[in-house]
């Protein structure tokens, strides 16, 4: 055999010799890593060795070269800033969008026909529950489309609303694990449809009861996991059908659970304009003033109305 057939077996010899050494330390390394075994990189690598002997050797080295030499150093993460209350965003008004957006109310008041179709058919796509008071007003309507629409939509979903509220009800009375759970999920489930008024007067003051039974139970039950929204939630909803003593027992507790929230001088405050008590409202709204508690503008507009 001539030299130059003896050095082409010896670099074919060391290049299946490098092959196999990096064979057996990538199986070794990813051994640990079931996911980067299971995609078997390395194996397409290692073929590639044996395959076009000395030049993919060449190229990984000079990869490896290339990464040490410009991306090895550390990341200068002195500037950068991770805390989300560090960062201050300022996003550029959409005026032009801003401009076409009304409440739904006002769009079924100002719409046309055609276009009022078209709206209630959007608004029913998603969860209505939250739209229920807007659809109403549809049901006055001068067209007849959309008012037996807006009337076989607004039946269907109560009609959904009062079966879900008495299963609901019924896997709470058979629960014992999760019992206070599936009570909080009840209350959830209820305030937001009572607190739009779409019942009339008799059917939205039972349900205020079913409402106020299911927190009596939850208080019972397991008091510390009644928020400080559910705890407003319930006082209000008996105030709107004016049982002035039931809303002043759960401002009693929300005061007893959560004495500084902004929630439980509100309702206290409400339950006092409400009934006229004009001293029990002033006094209330003093100590509200003394506690520190930031005020929201619809309290300041209830403080504004009374005096």
């Amino acid at each position: 055999m001539t030299q130059g057939a003896d050095i082409l077996i010896i670099l074919l010899i060391c290049n299946a010799v490098i092959a196999v050494i990096y064979l057996i330390v990538s199986i070794i390394g990813y051994k640990k890593n079931t996911e980067k075994l299971r995609n078997r990189n390395f194996i397409i690598l290692f073929l590639c060795m044996l395959l076009c002997p000395v030049v993919v050797e060449l190229m990984c080295l000079m990869a490896f070269i290339w990464y040490k030499v410009f991306f090895s150093e550390p990341v200068d993460l002195e500037d950068v800033i991770f805390s989300k209350d560090r960062i201050k965003s300022v996003v550029r008004a959409q005026e032009e969008q801003e401009r076409n957006i009304v409440s739904l109310e006002e769009a079924i008041e100002i719409t046309n026909n055609k276009d009022l179709r078209e709206l209630m058919m959007n608004v029913v796509r998603g969860d209505i529950r939250e739209y229920l008071a807007a659809i109403s007003l549809a049901l006055g309507s001068s067209d007849s489309e959309v008012s037996h629409y807006a009337a076989s939509v607004l039946q269907d979903t109560l009609n959904n609303f009062r079966m879900n509220v008495e299963k609901m009800r019924q896997e709470a009375a058979g629960s014992q694990d999760n019992k206070s759970e599936k009570l909080s999920e009840l209350i959830d489930f209820i305030n937001p449809v009572l607190e739009q008024k779409v019942f009339n007067d008799m059917e939205q003051a039972g349900f205020v009861r079913i409402l106020g039974d299911v927190a009596d139970e939850l208080y019972d039950t397991a008091p510390e996991t009644i928020s400080s929204k559910q705890f407003k939630d319930v006082s209000l909803r008996y105030l709107e059908i004016r049982d002035f003593d039931n809303c002043r027992k759960w401002c009693d507790r929300a005061e007893e659970y959560f004495p500084e929230a902004l929630a439980t001088y509100t309702c206290r405050l409400k339950l006092y304009f409400e009934s006229g008590n004009s001293e029990e409202f002033f006094a209330q709204m003093d100590r509200l003033k003394k506690s520190g508690v930031v005020v929201d503008n619809e309290t300041l507009e209830l403080m504004r109305t009374f005096i």
